[in-house]
């Protein structure tokens, strides 16, 4: 879970500094801004697709998103 949490403050950095609100980035995620929230929020945990199409969405590598790198 600690995993999931970091994840999420990283997904949700990152989508501020593109400038994104939740709900834009769930509707390229083909989901909900409740279920998008819940990714942030470190409840439920992404598989890779997901992983990759944030990458994509976000310009930044997995490893970003993990947090092995800045």
């Amino acid at each position: 879970m600690e995993t999931a949490k970091a994840v999420g403050n990283n997904i949700k950095t990152a989508r501020k500094s593109k400038g994104l609100t939740q709900s834009e980035v769930a509707k390229l995620m083909l989901m909900t801004q409740q279920q998008y929230s819940r990714f942030e929020n470190g409840v439920y945990e992404l598989n890779y697709g997901q992983i990759l199409k944030l990458c994509e969405i976000f310009e930044v590598t997995p490893n970003y998103l993990f947090g092995f790198e800045d």
